[in-house]
């Protein structure tokens, strides 16, 4: 959980800047790289992680635009990752805007009330998450995979 804004910030934008990376390296072609048929694939992932930074910033009571859940898969990367960008500069500048005092209030959750810190972490661990299973997938697609949290096989 987040005490402090200026340390959810900070954690923001490395995971942001990392999940980005990854992104980057898609291609257009391997959009639907999946781990079996009918299942998340990079595009869905990737154009997910838009979508969810949205809603998750909206129960934290942030001003950060949001994607429609019926909104279809953009066919290439680059607007997959203009739409991340937008949205993690959104998430920054709309945190900045916070208090410390305002991540240990209670806001809608998930599953209830939720101390909007707490929140804020929450997002960062699903964005982690998903930003895994999609190194999975691109080596699975035969593409370069970005040293996010340290140096990668193909960088060895």
């Amino acid at each position: 959980m987040y005490r402090q804004v200026n340390d959810f910030l900070k954690d923001w934008s490395a995971a942001a800047t990392g999940t980005a990376q990854v992104m980057q390296a898609m291609t257009d072609d391997k959009l639907d790289q999946s781990i079996v048929e009918g299942h998340s694939s990079l595009g869905w992932l990737s154009w997910h992680l838009v979508g969810a930074t949205g809603y998750f910033s909206y129960l934290a009571g942030l001003q950060v635009p949001m994607i429609s859940q019926d909104a279809p898969i953009p066919s290439t990367v680059a607007e997959i990752v203009a739409a991340y960008e937008n949205v993690v500069k959104s998430v920054k500048e709309e945190a900045a805007k916070l208090s410390d005092e305002d991540l240990v209030e209670e806001v809608k959750g998930f599953t209830g009330p939720i101390a909007r810190g707490e929140l804020l972490r929450t997002l960062i661990d699903h964005q982690t998450h998903h930003r895994g299973q999609m190194t999975v997938l691109l080596r699975q697609a035969g593409l370069p995979v970005p040293g996010v949290m340290g140096p990668t096989k193909e960088m060895q």
